[in-house]
């Protein structure tokens, strides 16, 4: 810091001019007082310090975080059950190369949270639809004899036909030239804010551009949820192999097929088979392989995958699901009967049981038919 001369003012140059500096009768120099500039102007700057000072106080409590657009919510993938991902899949199995799975879960996110309660009555369920939009493309999908925009799955599947409409209508146009940019982009924007205004725009028009950056920012947690639980098929029912049961005794509490969910009420494909088992009882690896994934998830609990390699040519897969504790780690290599976990209730769950599951190139089949005596 620069030292200040003491007394406050500025230090004065010497006088060039030789002067009686020691006459008594030198006239004494008057003081002036504030001008009235600064009396109009300092009063402001003291209040706009004031305010600055609260600010800075308690402002930090209130401020938005800098990594999220003001408004916007948390991304609700803890609020998905990884069995409706099995319906993603399908509601985007013959869309465009724009929409997949985790796009048109984060949409949902985006639009409710993946919350079916609204405050609004002319936008309905997890997709926010009108009932003009609902007659549209609504369906009875999950067969239950209701189509409803309540109903989760019924909702997904209209949400997937609502968005591969809009994809293959942006594909067309992008193919023409009439509009460029990302596909998914472009169609997020139609769901936005019409197909006419992106077609205007020629690309995402600035009214749309919010909306689709708040779908993208909740992509990546919804294509890992994609990842941890793979693609529903119609129940093939293969018996290329025969697996080594999970646990000791194969007591069946809940088969594969359709059921109605016990926690959530919603009925759709149980898509493995629940076993009885006390809490900590070993669950063995049904046959040697890699593993795929091992962790916690929101509706499995701790969830175990192991791929097994080609059974005739096809992708042959395991899961474990509900367990108390892992005893394996993501791409460790185990053989036919290795621990993977103990018997627990982690996630959705009841009760103490393992909740398995064997896929066949992504398809779910019944677990029954694979292991040895039929189970």
């Amino acid at each position: 810091m620069q030292n200040v001369p003491q007394g406050g003012g500025a230090a004065q140059p010497a006088s060039r001019t030789s002067t009686t500096a020691t006459t008594a009768t030198a006239a004494p120099r008057r003081r002036r007082g504030p001008g009235a500039c600064l009396l109009i102007v300092l009063p402001g700057v003291v209040t706009l310090g004031a305010v600055f000072a609260f600010v800075s106080l308690v402002g930090g409590e209130t401020a938005v975080p800098q990594d999220r657009t003001p408004g916007q919510a948390e991304s609700a993938v803890s609020n998905v059950d990884g069995s409706y991902v099995p319906w993603l899949r399908r509601a985007t199995a013959d869309c465009a190369v724009g929409v997949t799975p985790a796009l048109l879960a984060a949409h949902i996110d985006q639009l409710s949270g993946w919350q079916g309660d609204s405050a609004s009555l002319s936008e309905l369920g997890i997709a926010r639809f009108s009932q003009a939009g609902w007659k549209k493309w609504g369906r009875d999908d999950d067969g239950n004899g209701t189509s409803s925009p309540l109903d989760k799955v019924d909702a997904i599947m209209a949400l997937g036909r609502q968005d591969c409409s809009l994809s293959k209508r942006m594909t067309a146009l992008r193919t023409k030239g009439t509009v460029n940019g990302d596909l998914a982009d472009l169609t997020l924007a139609a769901y936005a804010v019409g197909a006419d205004e992106v077609t205007k725009a020629g690309k995402v028009p600035s009214s749309a551009r919010l909306f689709v950056s708040e779908v993208k920012e909740r992509l990546p947690q919804y294509s890992a949820l994609v990842r941890r639980n793979p693609e529903q098929g119609g129940g093939v029912q293969t018996v290329g192999a025969r697996l080594q049961p999970p646990v000791v005794t194969l007591s069946v509490t809940s088969p594969f097929g359709s059921r109605r969910h016990p926690l959530t009420g919603v009925t759709k494909l149980h898509t493995g088979v629940d076993f009885d088992a006390p809490q900590g009882a070993q669950v063995s690896a049904a046959w040697g392989g890699v593993v795929e994934f091992a962790g916690m998830t929101p509706a499995y609990g701790y969830r175990v995958v192991i791929d097994h390699g080609a059974v005739d040519g096809k992708r042959l897969q395991t899961t474990y699901s509900h367990l108390s504790a892992l005893q394996v780690s993501t791409g460790q290599g185990l053989s036919n009967g290795q621990a993977v976990g103990l018997v627990g209730s982690t996630g959705l769950s009841t009760g103490p049981h393992l909740h398995f599951e064997v896929l066949l190139d992504g398809q779910y089949t019944d677990p029954v038919a694979w292991l040895a005596d039929g189970g």
